[in-house]
């Protein structure tokens, strides 16, 4: 986790009124799904059912995995690892060629992989995916971390991530689709979230999956596009541009896009 001073510097600005999942435009929208904007998806009230893998073997092998630079220790069953390709080949692979049932994890930040296990075993992590059948909304349940705008410091980028985010990228470098889709899912349904944390997190998820999975990334562009006004007005904004990336690149060409879909209304 980050201290309040560490993220200080981040609070620039905010963004309350945008949700991340919806335009509260009526209007069609004016992203080219064809090509930035395609990849952001929802959930059914089916589809968003978790339950964990079919055919787990609680009585499997145990074992332990050590997290992060402060190397904290987890124990998992081998059969639910083994539901991530990554972990299959870690667990029957070079790995054991000792015998010890013990996996290193140096990169990995303990508090991300803990829902990820939370994931494996239960098929959602906290706060976990509700369904509210009398309005008919999906909303997140009550947080069990207490962190604020659920971020937690990343140690490696020096920036406060928002834990979704993180939990998307690992979930990419595991090869756990359904919980990308899940966390990203999540993302859509946050809001009260710092313009600095947003920026933060989008650069991370830019640095951390590749050019060719552009869902998160489209989460974030369309995020910004929507709550422009705020982000106009935003000192950490124009620092960030200042600093230039893909990131704006992106957004620029995703702004375009919005202005001649607008043109073509008129």
């Amino acid at each position: 986790m980050f201290s309040s001073s560490r993220a200080g510097k981040y609070q620039q600005g905010s963004f309350s009124k945008h949700r991340a999942g919806k335009s509260t435009s009526k209007k069609r929208s004016s992203f080219r799904e064809g090509s930035m904007m395609k990849g952001i998806e929802t959930l059914s009230p089916g589809q968003a059912q978790h339950t964990p893998p079919v055919g787990t073997n609680l009585t499997s092998a145990i074992v332990t995995l050590c997290v992060g630079r402060e190397k904290r220790l987890f124990a998992a069953h081998e059969d639910v690892l083994c539901h991530s390709p990554f972990f299959q080949a870690a667990c029957r692979g070079q790995f054991f060629e000792t015998g010890a049932k013990r996996i290193d994890l140096p990169d990995e930040i303990p508090e991300v992989f803990s829902s990820v296990l939370e994931y494996l075993y239960k098929g959602d992590y906290s706060p976990r995916l509700e369904y509210d059948k009398r309005r008919q909304t999906w909303h997140l349940g009550s947080s069990e971390t207490g962190s604020p705008e659920g971020t937690i410091y990343h140690p490696g980028a020096q920036i406060p991530v928002l834990k979704d985010t993180m939990i998307y990228c690992t979930a990419d470098k595991f090869s756990l689709p359904e919980l990308k889709r899940l966390s990203l899912r999540k993302q859509g349904l946050q809001s009260g979230i710092s313009c600095g944390t947003i920026l933060s997190s989008a650069r991370f998820a830019y640095a951390y999956t590749p050019d060719s999975d552009s869902k998160l990334r489209a989460h974030y562009l369309a995020l910004i596009i929507r709550s422009r006004q705020t982000f106009k007005r935003s000192g950490t904004m124009q620092q960030e541009m200042e600093h230039g990336g893909k990131l704006f690149f992106d957004l620029f060409v995703a702004m375009v896009n919005h202005m001649d879909d607008l043109a073509g209304i008129k």
